[in-house]
């Protein structure tokens, strides 16, 4: 360990030189006088730190690291081990620097056949409610695959709620906290119809989106009614692999989205593919149905109709689509800013109450919230990928 002459500290842990400069330590000192012991926040602002720090001294204990500033004389002491978690990455370093997990790099991306027997993401919710681990399993798969399908949820009114309140809070809208998937006599969205949806993420035309959706299934349809999942963020990895125009022009141009009825209207406008702020996919809006006329400039309307044909045609790809078919009982919970939804046509007999499934909207941010508790309580680790 050395601190260096720029006013930075050298250390050396787990088989690396990490760098840390000397406004970053003092920024995340936990001193009490820089940071609440009872809430853990920062008692301090950045402007509070002299704008010439430098690291004036440094003791290595082993377990700890004892940091000395210039010119105030303050002490900062930090364990080495939180010292390697959270060392700044370096220049070249393929890690999520900016520990956005919502991006691509924190995801495990598929194609239906990378998801055969044994390979889905399920779970039994009576296990699931017993059983802390295969809750945080459960979780886990959410935000890795995007979606986990549950099974031997009761085929009760409203049950989809408390499987949503299990790990967040239930995201209202215009359509009330749950919302009936079936047949309706006088239908204002297509998906209250027995008609065959394509592939599509809920919502567009809110800002922000609901990022989770659940669906319950109650009843089953006589024939048809199929569901279909696709992977948003691995067909827009294939697109920039195969046409980086295309990729960037729908990443670029937002595309607005609109809904309207007797009591809402609802409008926003975002790139078909978001990225983060390094340029990692984020996040996918796909809604055909919702989609309002593009206001482009002529050329870049003629160049972007094409793209969006092409990332279209990806999606429908039918190596793409895991297909289901939801018994009653069954809840699937998804990223509905990753995984697209689809829905077979469907009949109905006569004599048949029809196919029926009730949704509810939550958010990842509840959902990643209640797993990192439950592996904090648990000692349950995240399984590293093979």
């Amino acid at each position: 360990m050395a601190s260096g002459g720029d006013g930075e500290l050298e250390l050396a842990a787990g088989g690396r030189m990490h760098r840390f400069p000397a406004v970053w330590l003092r920024d995340n000192c936990p001193c009490p006088q820089c940071l609440d012991p009872g809430s853990g926040q920062k008692l301090h602002d950045i402007t509070d730190i002299p704008e010439n720090l430098t690291v004036a001294a440094a003791q290595d204990t082993g377990e700890s690291v004892t940091v000395t500033y210039a010119p105030d004389g303050h002490r900062s002491v930090f364990s080495r081990a939180w010292l390697a978690c959270h060392a700044p990455a370096e220049d070249g370093d393929q890690r999520t620097e900016d520990g956005d997990q919502r991006t691509e790099d924190g995801k495990d991306l598929w194609l239906a056949a990378d998801l055969g027997s044994g390979r889905r993401p399920e779970g039994s919710w009576p296990r699931y409610l017993a059983e802390p681990a295969e809750r945080a399993r459960c979780l886990d798969a959410v935000l890795r695959q995007g979606f986990v399908l549950l099974h031997d949820v009761p085929t009760q009114d409203g049950m989809v709620l408390e499987v949503a309140a299990s790990f967040g809070y239930v995201r209202e809208t215009n359509y009330g906290r749950l919302f009936d998937v079936r047949v309706e006599p006088s239908p204002d969205n297509l998906a209250f119809t027995s008609r065959e949806i394509l592939p599509h993420t809920d919502n567009p035309y809110r800002d922000p989106v609901p990022t989770i959706q659940l669906l319950h299934c109650l009843r089953t349809a006589d024939d048809g009614g199929d569901t279909g999942l696709v992977d948003g963020f691995c067909a827009a990895a294939a697109l920039r692999a195969a046409d980086a125009d295309a990729f960037e022009l729908l990443t670029r141009n937002p595309v607005s989205f609109g809904y309207q009825d007797k009591g809402a209207e609802l409008q926003a406008s975002q790139p078909l593919i978001e990225l983060s702020a390094r340029g990692r996919v984020r996040g996918v809006r796909f809604n055909n149905r919702s989609a309002l006329p593009l206001r482009l400039p002529y050329a870049e309307l003629a160049r972007f109709y094409p793209a969006y044909r092409r990332w279209a045609e990806l999606l429908a790809r039918p190596e793409r689509r895991l297909n289901l078919r939801l018994a009653p009982g069954d809840c699937l919970v998804f990223d509905n800013t990753r995984i697209l939804h689809a829905r077979t046509a469907f009949s109905m007999s006569q004599n048949s109450a029809g196919r029926h499934l009730q949704g509810c909207y939550a958010d990842l941010d509840g959902l990643a919230s209640t797993l990192a508790v439950l592996r904090r309580t648990t000692g349950a680790e995240r399984e590293e990928r093979p």
